[in-house]
């Protein structure tokens, strides 16, 4: 170690993994790194230690305190036992597991299912991999007070990860985060964890609870008679190497759908993800062969979730009849404005129905759900800030639908995390329900930007990666705050809103007010025009994101062209204003 250049407390992790209690793969590894003089790579892997975020624990796998391996996740799971233990003492505690199709995946989620084990914890582990809105289901359906989902959603394949549960079946959020984390630190030595299996508490689940599952899920259709009509409806969809490949034909059946096209080659789970360079639905290149396929069958939809099965991304035919790809906003906006329309027109709307979504979503939701006379709860980004808001209203108020930019939607209150199962089979009943109409889901947009307004967001990610990579994103955050720009895109920031410090600043007259929301790393302006620009480092990525969003009035189907491109100008001199483009 003497020849190699590294910060002192990164050195002794490095000597502390090679010389503790790690097994000879793990120690293997490291010494590679030592041999090659590779600083950059073990300041990486030890330059922090892994903590929950948005998503949970995520990272690169690998040997490591900041990766992802038997190790950080043993201590993960060590910690999150004693919390429960200590939180649950004197009741039987019970927590359920799943995994996705991910490398180390089902290794990982066995691992973790025989720690908790092993501290008297009952475990209901699932017999192979399944959604992660599956194992949120899980947790409240078996009572439990906890769960594990072993998943790094869409990164890519060099990823894995571990999102934590409470007894609600939504991830972790404060208190409760910090104080698993609290326990985690405890953790002083590997020697601490114990990995002493006692397979008498363990159970496997399986097809008994996929059945519970899609009967809840059915229970949501509210458009049979038009899925009857359009049974024949050509649906192409791809998992994308993942879990959607168990559980999105079998509910897209259930409700009516006769003619589900799949691409069969993503059908096959590999954590390699072979057929796409990463496996988000988010990413254009990842839906190249559902849309090759689509154009193949002539399709009316095309579908593609993430490996968890949690995220999806469409595309429908625009009116030149070219496929065209939906991003989050606009596929939220439809959704939610669908159940909303269907829960008016069956005169279930009585005040007593809300919806979600977050602050970096469009804001035409807003707008859709005030029409309808429903509240519109925003949070902050991750949808455990929406789980916690619905664990919060339960019993008081009805959730009908929310979601987040990020592709994530929900539909009904049997979980309380996104889910692409239930998302797929509502957008399919959408598609079914506009064609029996006459019309199609990409003329139903034009109409809600008629009726509410033409909302177009972008998001720029800005990739930062390593310990240098996170500095400087910090950097620009505090460049933002300490000179914060007083015009975007030709008008006047008129507020800002800073989450870390829950201030809400009028800039025009200087007042200060204080915000109702925990503490976040995000910041927000306003300006004058209606336009809304955020920036927030991703919970889950070595990354800084601008969220931004504009809005015209669309007087005319006629004029959409033309309102369209004075936005997207809008949006790029906005970004430039930023330094973000």
């Amino acid at each position: 170690m003497s020849t190699l250049t590294l910060d002192a407390t990164i050195q002794g992790k490095v000597n502390e993994w090679l010389n503790g209690a790690y097994d000879a793969s793990t120690k293997a590894e490291i010494q590679a790194l030592v041999d090659n003089g590779d600083t950059t790579a073990l300041t990486d892997a030890f330059y922090k230690d892994l903590e929950f975020g948005t998503g949970g624990l995520r990272g690169k796998m690998g040997a490591g305190s900041n990766r992802v391996n038997k190790y950080t996740l043993g201590t993960a799971t060590q910690g999150f036992s004693n919390y429960l233990n200590k939180t649950y003492a004197g009741q039987k505690v019970k927590v359920a597991i799943a995994h996705d199709s991910r490398n180390n995946s089902a290794l990982f989620a066995r691992m973790t299912a025989e720690i908790f084990s092993a501290n008297g914890i009952y475990v209901y582990l699932f017999d192979g991999m399944r959604p992660t809105p599956e194992l949120s289901f899980a947790i409240r359906e078996f009572g439990c007070h906890g769960g594990v989902m072993l998943t790094a959603s869409h990164n890519p394949k060099e990823y894995n990860g571990y999102k934590a549960y409470g007894y609600d079946g939504g991830q972790l959020v404060s208190p409760e985060d910090v104080a698993v984390l609290a326990e985690v630190r405890k953790i002083d030595s590997v020697t601490d964890i114990n990995f002493e299996k006692k397979d008498f508490n363990i159970e496997m689940i399986g097809e008994a609870v996929d059945e519970k599952y899609y009967d809840e899920l059915v229970k949501l259709s509210i458009s049979q008679e038009a899925i009857q009509r359009q049974k024949d409806l050509k649906v192409v969809f791809s998992p994308i190497h993942g879990t959607g490949a168990v559980s999105v034909p079998p509910i897209l059946k259930r409700f009516g759908f006769e003619n589900v096209i799949t691409v069969e080659e993503q059908m096959i789970p590999d954590g390699n993800f072979p057929t796409v360079v990463y496996p988000n639905p988010e990413e254009e290149e990842a839906l190249t062969m559902a849309l090759n396929k689509a154009k193949e069958v002539d399709a009316d939809l095309v579908m593609a979730t993430d490996p968890d099965a949690d995220r999806v991304g469409i595309a429908v035919k625009n009116s030149a009849g070219d496929f065209v790809l939906m991003n989050g906003n606009q596929a939220a906006c439809l959704l939610i404005h669908y159940v909303l329309t269907a829960w008016e027109k069956a005169g279930k709307l009585d005040g007593n129905q809300y919806t979600v979504k977050t602050i970096v979503t469009s804001y035409m939701i807003d707008k859709i759900s005030a029409s309808k006379g429903v509240d519109c709860y925003n949070t902050l980004t991750g949808f455990k800030y929406i789980g916690q808001i619905m664990t919060q209203m339960e019993g008081k108020k009805t959730f009908l639908a929310g979601g987040e930019e990020s592709y994530g939607y929900l539909v009904g209150e049997h979980a309380r995390d996104k889910d692409a199962v239930i998302s797929c089979a509502m957008i399919a009943e959408m598609v079914a329900y506009h064609k029996d109409r006459g019309s199609s889901l990409y003329d139903a947009l034009i109409d809600l930007y008629l009726e509410y307004g033409f909302y177009k967001e972008k998001l720029i990610a800005i990739k930062k990666e390593g310990k240098s990579g996170a500095e400087e994103i910090q950097a620009m955050l505090k460049n933002l705050r300490e000179n914060p720009p007083a015009t975007l895109g030709g008008s006047k920031v008129k507020t800002i809103k800073d989450y870390r410090s829950g201030d809400s600043k009028d800039m025009i007259s200087g007042e200060v007010s204080k915000m109702d929301f925990p503490s976040s790393n995000v910041l927000q302006f306003f300006t004058e025009d209606g336009s809304i620009i955020s920036a927030r480092p991703s919970g889950t990525e070595p990354k800084i994101k601008f969220y931004c969003s504009v809005n015209e009035p669309l007087v005319d189907k006629s004029a959409f062209a033309a309102t369209e491109a004075k936005l997207d100008a809008k949006l790029t001199t906005i970004l430039k204003d930023l330094g973000a483009e």
